[in-house]
């Protein structure tokens, strides 16, 4: 059987789906190990992550690592994520980036391991831990796999807890925008951006300096249900209202900084045909990695509008925009277990590119 860590290894999966004629029939599942509890294992296969009651496993084994994403190619994404959610505090320990925001998400929060530390790995693991000590806050790891297996692996001798295994997800910009419903109104002149020139995504106005009182981009974009989408420059306080209730609490000012402090942003909004009250539904989107990443996030509808097509409206307005920046791809971060916003954007023509696991050092005795 597997052990913890075998996370963010290849491994193979033979597993029990049913009898025939009094035998029992098994099925094979091929991938990167995301996660392995007392209960179940999630394997992170080309065609999406299974999930697996130990219950129902007949062997498990790793395996080569024939066919891991380059980890080159998965640095890139992960550095282009890093850039677009940026911490106001920020300091490296050789190549590895420590991050604080006074505790708003856990990925502006935790050390991302990429890279040589400088050091022994379990000395750059207790100054993870020094560091996030000195600040008041819990100390993190975000733990790609399986570029930073062995990190794992030493956070498992520690006795580290592990959270919800992520999903990353990449998509050509092409195949998403021809996956989306157009997201402009072709019969609406084009926009210009602020230095006069004609730009290919739904923009416009020059960008505004006060979050609450930016004016869109765009004006008149019209995904299914005729909804108004906008895409800003800064996010509304409809905008921020949806984010605050979907995070709790206020938002520190660490936060904004996290949300607007990237030179390639837009925040998208989605209103309802002649209501110019709050958004009901948003994105945001950023362009970083040398101008090659869209990276999207906090794509948010609220209960009354779902099944309206509105986020994929939301993200092929971004992915136009980004496209006419020169952008070719994209990435987002699901958690594994978000089943119905998985196969949303798998239908937008996403895959899992690799996953990655927030560490968390639990409270010492005391």
């Amino acid at each position: 059987m597997l052990r913890p860590e075998d996370v963010g290894h290849r491994i193979v999966v033979r597993r029990t789906a049913g009898t025939r004629a009094g035998r029992p029939l098994f099925t094979d599942a091929l991938g990167e190990l995301a996660e392995l509890t007392d209960t179940h294992l999630t394997v992170l296969t080309t065609d999406g992550p299974v999930r697996i009651p130990l219950s129902a496993v007949h062997r498990a084994k790793r395996v080569p690592a024939a066919r891991r994403p380059a980890t080159t190619r998965m640095a890139e994404v992960e550095r282009a994520a890093e850039e677009g959610w940026p911490a106001p505090v920020r300091e490296r320990l050789g190549d590895w980036v420590l991050r604080a925001a006074d505790g708003w998400t856990g990925r502006a929060n935790s050390a991302l391991p990429l890279g040589d530390p400088g050091r022994p790995l379990d000395a750059a693991l207790d100054a993870v831990q020094a560091w996030y000590a000195e600040r008041g806050l819990p100390a993190l790891v975000n733990v790609p796999l399986p570029l930073a297996a062995p990190v794992g692996a030493a956070l498992d001798r520690r006795g580290w807890r592990a959270r919800p295994p992520v999903l990353v997800q990449t998509a050509p910009l092409a195949t998403i925008r021809t996956a989306a419903p157009p997201a402009a109104d072709p019969t609406a002149a084009p926009a210009t951006d602020p230095t006069g020139a004609p730009a290919t995504g739904p923009t416009a106005a020059p960008p505004a300096a006060d979050p609450t009182t930016a004016q869109p981009e765009a004006g008149r974009a019209r995904p299914p249900g005729d909804a108004r989408i906008e895409l800003r420059t800064a996010p509304s306080d409809g905008w921020l209202g949806l984010v605050t209730s979907r995070k709790g609490g206020r938002l520190p000012e660490a936060a904004r900084h996290v949300l607007t402090a990237v030179d390639q942003i837009r925040f998208a909004h989605a209103h309802p045909p002649g209501d110019d009250g709050p958004p009901v539904a948003i994105a945001r989107g950023t362009v970083t990695g040398d101008g090659r990443w869209l990276g999207l996030s906090l794509i948010e509808v609220v209960p009354a509008a779902r099944r309206r097509g509105l986020a994929r409206g939301l993200v092929r307005a971004l992915a136009d925009w980004a496209a006419g920046l020169g952008a070719t791809h994209a990435y987002l971060q699901v958690e594994e277990h978000n089943t119905a916003a998985v196969a949303l954007y798998r239908s937008l023509g996403f895959r899992t590119h690799h996953g990655y696991v927030t560490r968390e050092r639990p409270p010492t005795a005391g």
